[in-house]
């Protein structure tokens, strides 16, 4: 039976930027989060795509990806994910084909399709291919032929990138996602950290439609879970606040720096506010080692997953590190 000890860990880091703190000590703690939880046994560590969002430091994600890889020696560094519509597939298939020509092994391509901003920023990062959409089925064909060896008298080649290995992973929230996910061959990822609602259907969708592959005979799913833990359960219940004050801005249209800890998100929210936020965050587990390991082993019995991708942003650097800690004692249960 699958639980927490049998399923892969690993992070989802959207290098936050606390209130008070620069992008160069957003960059740091990235960096020593990788290298602790690399220690700890997580499996892979990804960084998000997203732009124009104050508080989030992850635009030029491919280039933290190489920040994080060349500070750390073995962990799987990645994209959870690169938005793939806002780019061109062959500069993703030269950036990440430079990546794992440098970091041999270790290198992960997540794709989505979200623009991962608003509609006008994403006009300004698309420029004059805003207006023109593409399917995100057929851009991921694409990369696939730039990563594919380069045939012969073939005149526009991706180097580095033709020849080179990188594997590649789907992400999504909606049904749309599972079903290019089976069709493809691929592993899914879905975002329940942030839009659980339609996880399980997406799961039995990607399942019953998955086509076998030779890298991937299996489906293999991959849960986002947003995770706070700490000492206690009501310690952590209060970091967890910061992440709830980041959705209320988010509805509200007020996105902002990472935000303290409060005792009471009643003085924050309204009751139908309170509703929206609880909605968005319906897979949030808080709690000590042996709350978390109770409450994810639920999770991973109801969607039999494969790997957990634990996003845990509180506001405080030393209760980050403490939380993933936490997480993989909790594994050890």
């Amino acid at each position: 039976m699958k639980n927490l000890s049998t399923a892969a860990i690993s992070v989802l880091d959207l290098a936050k930027v606390a209130d008070g703190k620069s992008l160069a000590d957003t960059y740091a703690h990235s960096k020593h989060l990788a290298q602790h939880v690399e220690k700890l046994g997580y499996t892979r560590f990804w960084l998000a795509e997203h732009h124009n969002i104050e508080g989030i430091a992850s635009a030029a994600t491919s280039i933290l990806i190489g920040y994080i890889a060349e500070h750390t020696t073995s962990i799987r560094v990645g994209s959870g994910g690169i938005m793939l519509p806002n780019h061109s597939p062959m500069i993703i298939a030269e950036q990440f084909g430079t990546l794992e020509s440098l970091y041999p092994g270790r290198i992960d391509l997540g794709l989505g399709r979200a623009p991962g901003s608003d509609q006008q920023t994403m006009r300004a990062i698309r420029g004059r291919n805003a207006s023109h959409e593409n399917d995100f089925g057929d851009l991921i064909e694409e990369l696939k032929y730039c990563f594919a060896p380069a045939e012969p008298g073939q005149k526009i080649k991706a180097i580095p990138g033709n020849g080179i290995n990188v594997p590649m992973y789907i992400l999504g929230s909606s049904l749309y996602s599972a079903q290019l996910a089976a069709r493809l061959g691929l592993p899914y990822a879905f975002a329940g950290h942030f839009a659980p609602a339609m996880m399980m259907q997406a799961f039995d969708v990607y399942r019953s439609m998955y086509t076998p592959t030779k890298e991937h005979p299996q489906p293999y799913v991959m849960m986002g879970v947003p995770v706070v833990a700490a000492d206690t359960d009501e310690k952590a219940k209060f970091l967890s606040t910061s992440i709830q004050q980041a959705f209320l801005g988010i509805i509200k249209g007020n996105r902002k720096l990472n935000s303290p800890p409060v005792d009471d998100m009643d003085k924050l929210w309204t009751p139908a506010e309170r509703e929206h936020v609880q909605s968005m965050l319906g897979m949030l587990v808080t709690g000590n080692a042996k709350t978390v390991r109770e409450k994810l082993d639920k999770f991973i019995e109801a969607t039999q997953a494969d790997e957990l991708i634990i996003t845990s942003d509180t506001y405080y650097p030393e209760d980050r590190l403490r939380s993933y800690e936490l997480i993989a004692q909790a594994r050890a249960l």
